[in-house]
This record gives structure tokens, sequence and C-alpha cells, in this order.
């Protein structure tokens, strides 16, 4: 066995109930991991998933063994998916269809709900999350077949709603271009989400869609301040890059959106006039928000990384917080999940409406329509005469 496998110990992982508000059990494991180690990216640590048996923690045994563990480097293996559409009833979102080319995200956003969701694959939700990716390169093939299902009946498609579909591996992949193509040979309507500039080299097939009501896009902008934005959302394209591409997409007649997301108390919460007053000033005309949310896991990941980089603010950004989610860290309640509740939650919405309307945003919200969909012809089927 290595030096690199002798510094790694295994730990039984258990889960007991804790209080409203108090610290998870799980940082009881020491996963803290060197900062040369994780360069570049935006957890701090990279505990075990909540379903593993056992744990693994880095300690030191006397021979500088830990010196030997390698960097955290991307990684991508084949998500072999049967299909391509996820379906979702949530009554407070507005699809109930999506398409994820990637699982993980090498955008590395520390606070990403979608974190959690490695943790099926037996993968942390930490470090793994942001560099053990996922890709599905038959999702254009696929999507295809399931469109031309008897029985599809065609709705918006949100893509970008977990995780991002022009992360950076998607500049070699082609994943995302591959299912604008299918999408725009059967006239099926998309709404995109996405925190990356890439955006801009699919403006092609997404301007042609635009002018038949079939594309819309929304780009995410937390901050303005390029040292938090990196320090934050690592590889994520800059805040000047994305204000960049929201201007040529405006340009060029497709409907964007900003969206101030996430709103974090103490943190972020104060540009939230000057993102708009940006995102307008490069023809946006509509925009949202989404109050911070530490599902599960995220919340520890982001407790981590808040001491690590601002813990002169650590205490006051989780006291508004609680405020706003009824003492809690966080509050999974439909209706209320996305924007929370109490006085300084409805400061925020008033603030965010109070601009948006002196910007002249949010005045008409662009509508997709289904009534270009055809459906795809299915491999080896006999065309009609009629």
């Amino acid at each position: 066995m290595s030096r690199a496998s002798n510094a790694l110990k295994r730990l039984p992982v258990t889960a007991p109930s804790e209080p409203v508000g108090a610290p998870s059990p799980f940082p009881a494991i020491e996963t803290a991991v060197d900062q040369q180690r994780r360069r570049g990216r935006g957890a701090q640590s990279n505990a075990s998933g909540r379903y593993e048996a056992e744990a693994r923690t880095a300690f030191d045994d006397g021979w500088q063994s830990l010196d030997d563990l390698p960097p955290f480097k991307t990684t991508v293996a084949l998500d072999t998916a049967r299909k391509v559409i996820t379906r979702n009833e949530s009554p407070d979102i507005g699809f109930d269809r999506s398409i994820n080319p990637y699982r993980g995200c090498e955008h590395g956003c520390v606070y990403c709900f979608a974190r959690p969701t490695h943790a099926y694959l037996g993968l942390s939700p930490g470090l793994d999350f942001e560099s053990r990716l996922f890709a599905k390169p038959d999702a254009p093939a696929l999507l295809e077949k399931e469109l031309a299902a008897a029985e599809y009946e065609p709705k918006t498609i949100a893509i970008g709603t977990n995780t991002d579909p022009y992360q950076p591996i998607e500049r070699e992949r082609k994943i995302m271009r591959g299912i604008l193509e299918v999408l725009e040979k059967t006239g099926h309507p998309v709404g995109i989400v996405t925190k990356s500039a890439l955006v801009v080299r699919d403006i092609d097939i997404l301007a042609r869609m635009a002018k038949r009501q079939l594309a819309k896009v929304a780009l995410s902008v937390t901050s303005l301040d390029p040292k938090l934005a990196r320090s934050m959302e690592p590889r994520a394209s800059t805040p000047a890059k994305r204000l960049e591409a929201l201007k040529l997409l405006a340009d060029a007649g497709i409907p964007t959106t900003v969206m101030v997301a996430p709103v974090i108390p103490a943190l972020n919460d104060m540009e939230i006039e000057r993102i708009l007053d940006a995102a307008a000033h490069a023809g946006v005309k509509e925009a949202s928000y989404v109050l911070l949310r530490l599902p599960l896991e995220v919340r520890d990941l982001f407790r981590e990384w808040l001491m690590a980089n601002y813990p002169d603010r650590y205490r006051h950004v989780f006291t508004l917080i609680r405020d706003m989610r009824g003492g809690r860290d966080y509050d999974s309640q439909w209706g209320t999940r996305m924007k929370g509740t109490g006085p300084i939650a409805w400061m925020i919405g008033r603030r965010f409406e109070t601009a948006c309307t002196r910007l002249g945003l949010n005045k008409r919200r662009s509508k997709l329509t289904m009534e270009h969909f055809e459906k795809p012809e299915k491999a080896g089927q006999q065309l009609s005469l009629f």
C-alpha cells in the first residue's frame, strides 16, 4: 500500500438527528482538503456521501504521506442513461420537464443546490461534485427518440436547472449543441439557464429558434465583484463576460433574463440594484431572483467556505438566513423555498421589484409556443403516403 493510501483512514458514517439550526454531525469527521490539492475549486472538503457506510479522512502518519496525495483533477465518465428527459411535479417552478447533459458541474459554485445529487452516485457532494463529472453523449439521439414517441405532448423543456449545460467540458463535448439541433429541427421550445458565456457559441441556433418563439436564455449573475465571484464560483465565467453574453444574446433578438441568484444576505444582497442596472443597460428585458438555498450537504459546504473566506461575516450571514427560513438553515416548503419568509426576505423582494420597475424590467414576459412542433421520424419508420 502506498504512503498516500496509508494517509486515508476509514471511519463509520453516522448521521444522528439534530436540533434546528445546530451544526451538522457530518463535520465531526475531518474531511478538509489542503488548499494546493483543491486549487481552483469551490468546496473546501470532500466528505463521503450520506448513503455510504464508511467515510475516509486524511491523517498524517508521520511520513509526510499527505504530501503524496494527488490534486483534484477533472475526470469525465460516460453516463449511459436510457432516457434524457426528466419529469417533475414541483408546483412552484414553471416547467414539468428538463434535460441535464451532464451530472456534476466543474463551475464549482459552493452554494449549488444540485451538489447533494452526487451522493446518489456514491460520491461526495463536495470536491467530487466539481471534479468527477458524467457526460451523456447519447443525449441528442435519446431526445429525438423520446420526442418521436406517439404519446409525447410538447411543452417547454428547461435545460440548466440542475447542472450547467455550458460548463467547461461542453466546449469539447458539444452535447448541448447537439440537443439544440434536435430541438430546432423538431420545432420544440426550450428555456436555458446558465452561468457561462459559452452560450454565445450557439447564438446561430438560438437566434433562429427565437424568431419562431422557441427559445429564451437566462444568465445568472451572482455578483459584479470579480474577487467574490472567483472565490464563490471559481470556474464559471467572470461577471463581465456574463454581462457581455447577455448583450450579445439580446442584440441577436433572443429573449434574455438576468437572474440575481442566489441572493445571500450580508454577502451579495447589496448588489441587487447594481446587477439589475448593468443587465438593463445590456439590453435585458426580464429579471428574476432566488434566495440562497442550503439543502442537505450544501449547508456545511457553504459554512466551511464562509468560514475560510469571510469569517467576520459568518455569524451575521447565518443569523439572517435563519430569519428568512423560519429559524432554520433551510426550509424546503414549496412556495417559500425560493423567496423565504419574514421581514428580511420581504425587504429583498421589495428592493428587487422597485429596481425592476425603475429600470423597465418585466413589463412583458416572453412566451414560447408549441405550434411549430413536428415529431421526428422513428428509425426505420415507413413514410406516410397521405
